[in-house]
């Protein structure tokens, strides 16, 4: 019973061209189409100028200095403020740099050279990587005009302690590798819920209400867990690979097992949901409205800490809060089961509760046929 179940769920699916496309087409989709806005993940060689008002020994290092980043291209030296800020203006520039007269004087004098930054902050990302190269070059002659400062005077001592900074998961340090491996585990729960609910609703127009004993639902459950196994085992093996995103980090079993509950999870859930929908428009309409709400609530880009109590705990009984947490700890982070149980144990929970109201909403009715799978000719055959 359960591998007809299974059967005829597949070819219900692979019968239904809208619910391909959703279950497996718009993960294969997405794969390329959502990371292809963070091409540019850590932006590099952002154009530059440099107005040089003082004209010195000091004032050129600098600039020489400025030319050899990677962060930024020094584009022109200006003569004027005002000049710079209109090229800021026409977005020829992300940054400019104002070395004002009398630079190299208080240098020499034992006090501290002033240099002006300025930065497009409707750009920020780009603006503030830009300045944030010009304030290393900067770094690095201030130290070494502390050097000379300090033989002048004496013996030079090092400097007590020394910063090595070295970024441990996300290694790029760049936007689209902190969010791309989180919103792809949202793209498998959404895809999976929204197929399931499309044939279910499609499913109760042609004939009424649903019905399967506890094998059928099995079967069918079975069904669309190996296709999000497989969402999954494509994206950490290969997405994943293709853009160079953190991954590999943890055990394979480890991944193995939060894979299993994530998904599992999802298909109970999906199960559930799918049982209120009566329209075959429904699912899609839910789908676009709610997915950068589940996003949000799952704790990525907006911390937990700062998200009102009630609404955290709302958020547990989403399969992407703890599943993405879950997923990304071991994948990306390289987190032990142990070190994850918490998220473990809130997904085992969620497969028990959408599990029990999947089994109560599709369970046969007196008048009703136990175990009935409609005919992919219908296209029915899963919820």
């Amino acid at each position: 019973m359960i591998g007809r179940a299974y059967l005829a769920t597949f070819r219900t699916i692979f019968s239904d061209s809208t619910a391909l496309l959703l279950l497996i087409g718009s993960a294969i989709l997405y794969s390329f189409f959502y990371p292809s806005a963070y091409w540019g993940d850590v932006p590099v060689r952002l154009p530059i100028a440099v107005v040089d008002m003082d004209h010195t020994a000091s004032s050129r290092t600098l600039i020489s200095k400025l030319s050899a980043l990677q962060q930024a291209e020094l584009l022109a030296q200006l003569p004027s403020p005002n000049a710079a800020f209109a090229q800021m203006e026409r977005r020829e520039i992300s940054a400019a740099i104002v070395i004002p007269e009398g630079f190299e004087g208080r240098i020499l004098r034992g006090e501290q050279g002033i240099v002006a930054l300025y930065g497009n902050g409707a750009y920020l990302l780009s603006s503030s990587t830009a300045l944030a190269g010009v304030a290393s070059a900067m770094g690095n002659m201030g130290i070494s005009a502390a050097t000379d400062q300090s033989m002048a005077m004496g013996a030079p001592a090092p400097p007590a302690l020394g910063l090595i900074a070295h970024p441990m998961f996300n290694a790029r340090e760049g936007y689209g590798s902190t969010i791309i491996p989180a919103v792809s585990f949202l793209i498998i729960q959404q895809t999976l819920l929204m197929g399931m609910a499309l044939l279910a609703a499609t499913m109760r127009e042609q004939q009424g209400p649903l019905a399967f004993n506890g094998q059928g639902l099995l079967g069918i459950g079975l069904a669309f867990f190996t296709i999000g196994f497989a969402n999954v085992a494509y994206y950490t093996g290969f997405v994943f690979w293709f853009l160079d995103m953190p991954r590999a980090a943890g055990q394979f079993y480890a991944l193995l097992v939060a894979t299993c509950v994530f998904v599992g999870a999802t298909v109970a859930a999906a199960l559930a949901l799918a049982s209120f929908f009566q329209e075959r428009e429904r699912p899609i309409q839910l789908w676009i409205i709610t997915s950068l709400p589940i996003f949000f609530l799952a704790g990525i880009s907006w911390p937990t800490e700062a998200t009102p109590s009630w609404l955290s705990l709302l958020a547990r009984f989403l399969p992407t809060t703890p599943g993405i947490h879950l997923m990304v700890g071991i994948n990306q982070m390289g987190a032990s089961l142990t070190e994850q149980k918490s998220e473990i144990l809130n997904l085992i929970g969620l497969i028990l509760l959408y599990g029990s109201i999947s089994f109560l909403r599709y369970r046969p009715r007196t008048n009703e046929k136990k175990g009935h799978i409609p005919s992919p000719r219908k296209e029915a055959g899963s919820p």
